[in-house]
């Protein structure tokens, strides 16, 4: 029953859109683009306090949110590293460990609208913002992102340039807007009136077509080094994204994995990721 729900309650959502728009553009258009901003999931569980209450650091203010950042403290570099989707700083419960091992300064932050920072939207543009806030408290050497904290990393060094991080390190991220609005299009069964209207708000909001907002685009004037890692039977994230984003990238190196999944939760890549760092 709950698959049958989920499957068809984006369809009610979907043909209420089609139809409002031809009355109201603009609010409509607003609330379809905040629908495919809300996530369903990623606040703390019961089984995760723990782990991330030992931890916690300063809560930033920031766009109106309070950001909740973790610190796991070294003597060595500062490592800042960024979730992705409805998650949170305890998917990084694993890899703390290995970073500690050899003596970094840990920082983690949770999202807008996730784990234990406040709101109830997330974009990649306000993540960014938010992100940037964090860098400029604790100076990171080296930024590592999950999957949307990944392709986040990339635009928030585009906006953002920083002469104080060294290395990025993309994982499993995705790379265009645009494939995420196709998807986001045929899950709702949206019209093409709907999804232009759309276009035009976040064209107002951002400045930037659908398609325009490309993390190829942006990693084209990145000048650091950059290590991507990427599953080629990933089937959330298309590999190509990678490959695109490291075709544009001259300074990244790029592991392909083939059975790891999504989350990329193994030894194999976190000794990967050290390697690089300490490269």
């Amino acid at each position: 029953m709950k698959k049958i729900l989920n499957k068809y309650i984006p369809r009610v959502f979907g043909f209420y859109f089609n139809i409002s728009v031809h009355f109201s553009k603009k609010k409509i258009s607003e609330k379809a683009f905040k629908l495919f901003c809300t996530p369903r999931k990623g606040k703390v569980l019961k089984q995760q306090k723990a782990f991330l209450s030992d931890a916690k650091d300063d809560i930033l203010e920031t766009n109106g949110l309070s950001i909740q950042t973790y610190r796991w403290k070294g003597n060595g570099s500062t490592v800042l590293l960024m979730h992705g989707w409805e998650s949170n700083t305890f998917r990084w419960r694993d890899f703390i460990p290995k970073l500690q091992a050899e003596d970094y300064n840990i920082i983690a932050m949770d999202a807008p609208a996730h784990g234990n920072s406040t709101g109830k939207l997330l974009t990649l543009p306000l993540y960014a913002e938010c992100a940037q806030t964090v860098i400029e408290l604790y100076a990171p050497k080296y930024i590592i992102g999950h999957s949307f904290g990944g392709m986040t990393m990339v635009y928030n060094q585009h906006k953002f340039p920083n002469t104080t991080i060294e290395k990025l390190v993309s994982l499993a991220a995705p790379s265009e807007l645009s494939d995420f609005m196709r998807q986001y299009k045929l899950i709702l069964g949206a019209s093409s009136k709907l999804m232009n209207e759309m276009e035009q708000y976040f064209i107002e909001t951002y400045g930037l077509k659908f398609k325009e907002f490309s993390s190829p685009k942006f990693i084209q004037s990145n000048t650091k080094k950059g290590l991507l890692i990427h599953d080629e039977l990933d089937a959330i994230a298309p590999i190509w994204s990678s490959e695109q984003v490291h075709s544009n990238w001259k300074h990244s190196v790029f592991i392909k994995t083939k059975g790891l999944g999504h989350s990329l939760h193994q030894d194999k890549v976190r000794n990967q990721v050290i390697e690089f760092l300490k490269s």
